[in-house]
């Protein structure tokens, strides 16, 4: 539509003369032809420029209740603003300020949860104990939330069995179980032959 409003193809002016006489005058290499060539370019590029102009008095001249809210989208700025607008925050660190106490509040402290008090009537864990424990899971069995299966808990057993009585006497004798290792990791299988 717009090389319509244009001319003629064969005019200094088409498209196809510009870009005709660009390559034409970096074969030649005169100062006429470069300026031959600049001279259309740029009558090219005003012709585009007429043309648009034409095309949206055209535009606005026909445009009824119906179609306004086109010629609206059209003029409106296409470019949103780069930081977005918040109270009270004018510069880049406000805006950061103010988006940080946003989405991560400062929580208040937690209460003191109170010191754990060893229960005197506690037996002592004992290496048997976990050596037992121990030798009735199985290998092959996928490992907990914590990743750690039970091949590797078996063998630091193995090695050194003071590690894992240090580790889970104080559980013992404070009567403290930690939630992480109350949790574990479920995997439902599916039957032979039964619908899930």
């Amino acid at each position: 539509m717009i090389f319509e409003c244009l001319g003629d193809p064969a005019s200094d002016h088409s498209p196809e003369g510009v870009y005709g006489s660009l390559p034409e005058s970096k074969k030649n290499q005169t100062p006429d032809s470069y300026s031959t060539a600049r001279q259309s370019r740029l009558g090219y590029f005003k012709a585009i420029k007429r043309a648009k102009a034409s095309y949206w008095a055209d535009f606005l001249a026909k445009t009824s209740p119906n179609n306004i809210w086109t010629a609206k989208q059209l003029v409106a700025p296409r470019k949103t603003p780069r930081f977005p607008s918040l109270p009270d925050a004018s510069n880049p660190v406000a805006i950061n300020n103010a988006l940080q106490s946003h989405f991560f509040p400062t929580k208040d402290p937690l209460p003191s949860r109170g010191r754990l008090k060893k229960n005197p009537s506690a037996s002592p864990l004992t290496e048997e104990e976990i050596k037992l424990a121990l030798s009735k899971s199985s290998t092959s069995s996928a490992p907990g939330p914590d990743g750690i299966p039970y091949s590797v808990w078996k063998r630091v057993n193995l090695i050194n069995p003071a590690i894992l009585l240090g580790l889970l006497s104080p559980l013992v004798a404070f009567g403290y179980h930690p939630p992480s290792l109350k949790s574990s990791n479920g995997v439902v299988l599916d039957k032979p032959g039964k619908a899930s």
